[in-house]
């Protein structure tokens, strides 16, 4: 028989799940939230009893209004609690390379995401905040090298 009360005991964490599009010239697509500074890439919090593949394939409807389908897992972080945040896995998938037909289709939440934009990954360390831009550069290598970066707080573990 299975104790409900032990399982009511272990620790919750937050997860969330982001996409990494590419254009044709290999520039990042970039979300510029209305409720935050910086920019993101799309995707969010997974949400009780999903997973993060299907998270990541509502967010991207949701914040660009495209149906794709997941095609690689790049990245996984762990990152630990601070004074602000709780811990957290955040996940990124290759969403693929995004034609010029596609984009033309991407539709906005405006209330949530008020612009995107396609920028090499020189420009979008610039404009993500420290802890996305220490998951991108490990995420390209990735897809380029067709592996799966594994991070603890942003360092690359393996």
């Amino acid at each position: 028989m299975i104790d409900t009360n032990y399982y009511n005991t272990l620790p919750r964490k937050r997860m969330g799940a982001t996409a990494l599009f590419l254009d044709r010239q290999n520039n990042l697509l970039l979300v510029k939230p209305t409720y935050r500074p910086f920019w993101l890439l799309p995707g969010g919090v997974i949400e009780e009893n999903e997973s993060p593949r299907i998270a990541c394939i509502r967010e991207v409807r949701e914040e660009l209004g495209l149906d794709i389908s997941v095609e690689k897992l790049l990245c996984i972080d762990y990152r630990s609690a601070d004074s602000m945040r709780s811990e957290v896995l955040e996940f990124i998938f290759f969403g693929g390379v995004l034609r010029p037909n596609n984009i033309q289709h991407i539709t906005l939440p405006l209330a949530e995401i008020s612009e995107y934009r396609f920028v090499p990954l020189e420009e979008a360390l610039l404009l993500v905040n420290d802890r996305l831009g220490k998951r991108l550069p490990p995420s390209l290598h990735a897809l380029k090298n067709n592996v799966t970066a594994y991070l603890e707080d942003g360092r690359r573990v393996w």
